[in-house]
């Protein structure tokens, strides 16, 4: 349905309802929180046997390290060879680090501009960097590049991935553009998953920058929803193949597979672009937290038993999910005031509501008691041109709570569609 084929009459009833709708929840003096994809607290209770994984005289790895000690930059290969094939990457090339893949990719970034990378001509701070930014995406890919100095260029999104004649355009001949940000499984905030195909375009690309890195980050390659799932694309083989083996760098952790603030983070890439991360991270630090790193291999103890941890994130995640839509699809349906995603994998709806709305629905639910995401955050910036993209995080709460934000939310995106249809029917 069009609103603008209602009768001025037709919207001002509706948006009475409306209106009523939204008093009512207002009234109850709600506090709900879906801002941000943290784990909830029963899905962080699956990792607690984490913490009695390592106990005193009992600290060595498989290959005798003793885990307490300096050294091992690299990460306990234990680990890696039990991440390797879930991220399509050989353990030779794959580092176990940190808490934080965050804080991998302000590394790796940071590296890039004050010595540049394998294939740079120097450094890169010396001339104007540029990165590509797939929109709607993650905001804090957003916000690390432009705290960086990076100037954000958006590109748009199809079915298969980021717009790759686009991306052509603008790499052919701008030397300036360094790289783009991918979220290939489960992206954020759509949950689209990219296609092998669209992959291998991407490193196929002749671009104006030798040292044009693509930054994958592997957020979500492990968390699905449902059956079938997409498997992890090689994408270290597709840049070999297309003669472009330094291209990508590889992202991950378990962030949001075992402790959200107490995980390990991974980076992997050709062995050029390992050994380049390696160097300089190596003269900042003696070696990661190798105990965390051997209650982790322990806990999981192969590929499959990580498999299995997250089968029982997805049956906590599903209903969630599920009840995000089913509330959307009775409240905004019928009128089709709003169109939203049913992601297989993630942490996140993505809910498109009428062009110039989003802002005005995000503060009807805070003024409602219900803290959602800015409106503008899936854009670089902050700023959604088109003010219509709001991202709906449902994983934390618990189930009855997330219908209660979902049914809020309705109401605000009803509010604000007939109230921008009745000032439309006035002019």
């Amino acid at each position: 349905m069009s609103l603008s084929s209602l009768a001025p009459q037709e919207i001002a009833d509706r948006l009475e309802r409306a209106r009523a709708d939204y008093e009512s929840f207002a009234a109850r003096g709600l506090n709900l929180d879906i801002t941000r994809g943290k784990p909830s607290a029963a899905q962080l209770d699956l990792a607690d046997p984490l913490l009695t994984a390592v106990s005193p005289g009992d600290v060595r790895s498989a290959d005798g390290t003793d885990t307490r000690n300096y050294g091992g930059l690299a990460g306990l290969l234990e680990l890696r060879e039990i991440f390797a094939p879930l991220l399509g990457v050989p353990a030779a090339q794959l580092l176990a680090q940190g808490t934080s893949s965050l804080t991998l990719m302000r590394d790796a970034l940071s590296f890039a501009m004050l010595h540049g990378r394998p294939g740079s001509a120097g450094p890169w701070v010396r001339e104007p960097v540029r990165m590509l930014c797939p929109v709607p995406g993650y905001d804090r890919h957003f916000q690390l590049a432009a705290s960086l100095g990076f100037e954000l260029i958006p590109v748009g999104m199809d079915g298969q991935g980021p717009d790759i004649a686009q991306i052509a355009e603008l790499t052919r001949t701008d030397a300036s553009i360094k790289g783009i940000w991918i979220v290939p499984v489960h992206s954020n905030p759509t949950g689209l998953s990219m296609s092998v195909q669209r992959a291998r375009e991407l490193m196929e690309l002749t671009t104006a920058a030798p040292d044009f890195t693509v930054l994958w980050d592997n957020a979500y390659a492990l968390h699905h929803l449902r059956e079938p799932h997409p498997e992890p694309i090689d994408v270290l083989g597709l840049a070999a193949e297309a003669g472009h083996p330094d291209r990508p760098l590889i992202f991950a952790s378990t962030s949001k597979i075992t402790f959200a603030g107490a995980g390990v983070a991974f980076v992997g890439g050709s062995p050029a672009m390992v050994d380049w991360f390696s160097r300089h991270t190596g003269d900042g630090s003696i070696g990661p937290d190798k105990i965390n790193h051997l209650r982790h291999a322990r806990f999981f103890g192969s590929p499959e038993g990580v498999r299995d941890h997250m089968r029982k994130h997805a049956e906590l995640l599903a209903p969630k999910f599920a009840a995000v839509d089913e509330v959307f699809t009775r409240e905004l349906g019928p009128d089709d005031l709003a169109a939203w995603t049913r992601p297989a994998g993630g942490y996140f709806v993505t809910l498109a509501v009428p062009p110039g709305t989003a802002a005005h629905v995000v503060k009807l639910a805070a003024e409602a008691g219900v803290k959602l995401t800015p409106a503008g955050a899936t854009h670089p910036h902050g700023i959604d041109p088109d003010d219509a993209i709001i991202r709906i995080a449902p994983s934390m709460p618990p189930l009855e709570e997330v219908v209660e934000a979902a049914e809020v939310v309705a109401a605000c995106v009803r509010v604000a569609a007939y109230e921008t249809a009745a000032s439309a029917s006035a002019d």
